[in-house]
């Protein structure tokens, strides 16, 4: 494989073996391949970045290897081969973002009927197929009800709720994990390793913090900052390159919610846009902080489990913080940052509905 390929293509596991945090996924899909139980039609649904399509292209590889191990493949046969270098023609693959009209998937599913060229199925696999259009999602609904025997659809998608329930009654479903920070990390220092490159452990924390749960996100952030910072991943770099948000600036802020100072958070938050911080970045952030505040106070295991990238003396300053405070507030204040995060994109004047939302919560003592 290419050495100049980006680091979510270079490292994109190619084996069962390799897929983190889908164990559930993956035990139940060997199991179908070892018993050749294989359906016609699945449907891995879940959030980006979690390894839906990586784990759709590992399963069409299995069961058309030549000479698969344990229900895995061998990565040395033809097909395997060709599947890898993306040049199998018994592996379709179509992004129904770009691909939504009746016209293209009629086009594709004419070409079902023809027996695959080298391999036993013939598979394809759609992406993001809640975009769709009705015509082009009841075409391919007419397909699955009468599918033939050499036939297997594989259906992506991070909304399964905007599909037709018809088709998704036809699939096998399978919903994937949002990963934890603590598998997005592990598999950031293998890689790190993999490329001989140095790192502060807080740095990892940054970029599994700003990957929101993403893992190609996370990969693309990593490939990024190593461009920037060379040979050592330094945690002040990959602040600055990012132009991420400090958890110690949200604190900030929360505290002065939690003490109904609405002066010193107004005041604050103006000066952040002078100093010319992305206030919409910043409301994002404020959102996931209060988010895991929530979390804690309800149960003050769960962080233990999954931080989010919050270090250790972030979450005892969080504790610390939020330990008079009401889980009624606290989700109040949720909503009222959700919609001005939202409303934000609209504004004339960018900070507004943040304020507003300060303003509103300091002073109805909420």
């Amino acid at each position: 494989m290419p050495e100049n390929l980006v680091l979510y293509r270079k490292y994109r596991p190619q084996s069962f073996k390799e897929i983190i945090a889908q164990e559930h996924i993956v035990q139940t899909l060997q199991n179908s391949i070892k018993a050749d139980s294989i359906s016609h039609a699945y449907l891995f649904t879940g959030p980006r970045g979690s390894g839906k399509t990586t784990i759709a292209r590992i399963f069409a590889k299995t069961i058309n290897c030549q000479k698969p191990v344990d229900a895995n493949p061998c990565n040395k046969c033809d097909s395997c081969l060709e599947i890898t270098n993306g040049n199998s023609m018994d592996l379709i693959e179509i992004d129904a973002a770009s691909h939504t009209g009746v016209d293209e998937v009629r086009e594709l599913i004419s070409g079902i009927k023809f027996a695959p060229v080298k391999s036993k199925y013939k598979i394809f696999i759609i992406d993001e197929c809640h975009q769709l259009s009705k015509a082009a999602a009841n075409a391919l609904l007419k397909t699955l009800e009468e599918p033939p025997s050499h036939a297997i659809f594989m259906l992506a998608t991070t909304e399964a709720h905007k599909m037709i329930a018809t088709i998704i009654s036809r699939c096998q479903r399978f919903d994937f994990k949002r990963l934890h920070s603590n598998q997005i990390i592990e598999k950031l220092k293998f890689i790190l390793k993999k490329e001989g490159v140095k790192f502060e452990e807080s740095a990892l924390n940054v970029i599994a913090l700003n990957a929101r749960g993403s893992f190609r996100d996370a990969e693309s952030l990593l490939d990024k900052c190593m461009n920037f910072s060379g040979d050592m991943l330094k945690t002040q770099d990959i602040k600055e390159l990012l132009g991420m948000v400090e958890v110690e600036q949200i604190s900030k802020l929360v505290d002065f919610i939690v003490r109904q100072a609405t002066k010193e958070a107004l005041l604050y938050i103006n000066q952040m846009a002078d100093e010319g911080i992305d206030l919409q970045e910043f409301t994002k952030t404020l959102v996931f902080y209060l988010r895991q505040a929530l979390m804690l106070k309800i149960n003050p295991e769960f962080l233990a489990k999954d931080s989010g990238g919050l270090t250790a003396e972030e979450v005892e300053v969080m504790k610390t913080q939020i330990a008079e405070v009401k889980e009624k507030d606290l989700q109040n204040w949720l909503e009222k940052f959700i919609e001005a995060e939202q409303n934000m994109k609209y504004a004339t004047i960018l900070q507004l509905p943040l304020e507003l939302a300060i303003v509103d919560i300091c002073t109805s003592g909420a």
